[in-house]
């Protein structure tokens, strides 16, 4: 199970829809979201590729290069409305959000204990991104970015279900922190891919 959820292909034409659908009036909160999400896909990146080459195992390296298709289509919304890149470093674990910069240190030194511990992250991970993805599906989108966003969500569930599985195989448990065990064995229970938006 290597956790990742869509070919080049799909991604390809997910940046054609994104600069092809219409361009909406953005929120300051919606603004505030695309930044956020911008770096938060960059932690994930930046943090299983850290973890790939401590532990040389492959479903960090498939899922940071999914993260860096999540970033690059975040990216696309960001130059559609003119929007200022927080990511003025591709540098791994530099970040302009302290917050961000932060994570990525308490993550990767978490990670450091054992290939459980790391396994662990990766889940921690996405069960933040779902969350935040969850909370920004709730504010009025746009076609645009809800794409990107519903795109987002299914991608962190596979990945999610992919550290989930490492976990178990490994001996371990995931109780989910920022997510509700509702929610979280709902994801467990679906298949890869398979859509819920949630869409309020």
């Amino acid at each position: 199970e290597n956790g990742i959820e869509q070919s080049s292909v799909d991604f390809d034409a997910m940046i054609n829809s994104i600069n092809t659908l219409p361009a909406a009036v953005l929120t300051p909160a919606t603004v505030d979201g695309l930044v956020h999400m911008r770096e938060e896909e960059k932690l994930a990146r930046d943090v299983y590729q850290y973890l790939f080459e401590k532990y040389n195992v492959a479903v960090f390296s498939n899922i940071a290069s999914s993260e860096a298709r999540h970033m690059a289509a975040v990216k696309a919304l960001l130059d559609k409305y003119s929007i200022g890149d927080p990511v003025v470093s591709d540098t791994r674990g530099v970040f302009s959000d302290q917050h961000f910069a932060d994570l990525y240190t308490v993550l990767t030194s978490q990670g450091d204990k054992s290939l459980l511990d790391a396994y662990i992250v990766g889940a921690t991970i996405e069960d933040l991104d779902i969350k935040d993805l969850k909370d920004l599906l709730a504010l009025p989108l746009s076609q645009d970015i809800l794409l990107v966003y519903g795109n987002l969500e299914r991608g962190s569930e596979n990945h999610l279900r992919a550290f989930t599985s490492q976990i178990k195989a490994n001996g371990g448990n995931y109780a989910p922190q920022y997510i509700s065990q509702t929610e979280y064995d709902t994801i467990l229970s679906g298949s890869q891919g398979r859509s819920r938006n949630g869409r309020r």
